[in-house]
């Protein structure tokens, strides 16, 4: 028996498939680990290439390099690997980009979510965790964000999708008895973000000495996340009982203004920014602030890293990965 990890070269996927593979592999399998990726070009390839090349060290982890949207495909894998759990990961990100290009998100993001969710119902799994998105709450949330409140409407594409791929999710745990859990990650940041990311574009920004961009006034809150505290919360999802049906939040509970963010960019690296002011983005939510009860209570879910050691820690890792 394995688990399935798809977007598994990416950022938050190779993190867990490191923490799982040390921890024994899939939680209820033989520790057998199968990353799924097709290796896109929405950012460097070379970048994802570079995160699974450590995998080579860890016990009973298996990189394949294929496409979730392909339904035949995925067949065949959850039958081939005797998938037991899935850690689904893997989606078209980004949400400025959504707005360019719609349908390429409702491909991947829905489409390729149903295709999973197909194969897990023709080949049972024992937990199904869909990973969602804080901005799925979208605009008129109230804050903080709780899971079973009222949403907004999504402010993108992105967001809109994502929301779909829940609903699906839980659709097919009401209808077909799959064990979905949508799990919503808050502004997921540590070593091996993405380069589209806007802390990364910050720090390349600023330590290259170049203008970065500030979209508004820089007020926008972000509830930024370790991912070392997403991977604890993913981990604890595998397990946890009486959560197949439910939303829970991963964030952090401490929204920190984007300025701030500039600000603390600029002590770490020790450089000043030189920041260019656009007007604000439509699709840009005002703030993201996850409400952690039910995460507490379903998962015992308590993020332990700060903003102020994980800027810093970034920071290092970026100058190390690049060489700066």
């Amino acid at each position: 028996m394995s688990i399935l990890v798809t977007g598994g070269a990416g950022f938050v996927g190779s993190h867990l498939i490191e923490r799982l593979a040390r921890r024994g592999g899939a939680v209820g399998g033989d520790g057998s680990i199968v990353c799924l990726d097709n290796f896109n070009d929405y950012y460097d390839p070379a970048l994802k290439r570079k995160n699974v090349g450590g995998f080579g060290d860890l016990p009973g982890v298996k990189v394949i390099e294929a496409d979730f949207c392909d339904q035949a495909a995925m067949h065949d894998l959850f039958a081939r690997e005797n998938v037991k759990s899935v850690v689904h990961l893997g989606a078209y990100a980004g949400v400025h980009a959504s707005v360019a290009s719609p349908h390429v998100y409702q491909r991947n993001n829905v489409q390729g979510t149903l295709a999973l969710l197909e194969a897990a119902r023709q080949h049972p799994v024992s937990r199904f965790l869909l990973i969602s998105s804080s901005t799925v709450y979208g605009l008129g949330a109230a804050i903080p964000f709780q899971e079973d409140a009222p949403p907004g409407i999504p402010a993108s594409p992105y967001g809109a999708t994502k929301r779909a791929a829940e609903l699906m999710g839980l659709t097919y745990h009401q209808l077909h008895s799959v064990p979905v859990v949508c799990l919503r990650p808050f502004s997921v940041y540590g070593p091996r973000l993405r380069p589209d990311l806007a802390m990364s574009i910050f720090t390349q920004k600023i330590i290259a000495g170049q203008p970065l961009s500030l979209y508004g006034d820089g007020s926008v809150r972000r509830d930024f996340t370790h991912v070392s505290d997403i991977c604890d919360g993913l981990t604890a999802a595998l397990s946890a009982e009486n959560v197949a049906g439910q939303a829970i939040n991963l964030g952090h509970s401490h929204p920190v203004e984007i300025r701030q963010v500039i600000a603390m960019l600029e002590s770490a690296i020790g450089k000043k920014a030189i920041v260019k002011k656009h007007p604000p983005r439509a699709e840009d939510l005002p703030v993201t602030f996850a409400d952690l009860g039910k995460a507490t209570r379903l998962l015992n879910y308590s993020p332990k890293v700060t903003f102020e050691e994980g800027i810093p820690e970034y920071v290092d890792w970026y100058r190390s990965w690049h060489k700066v």
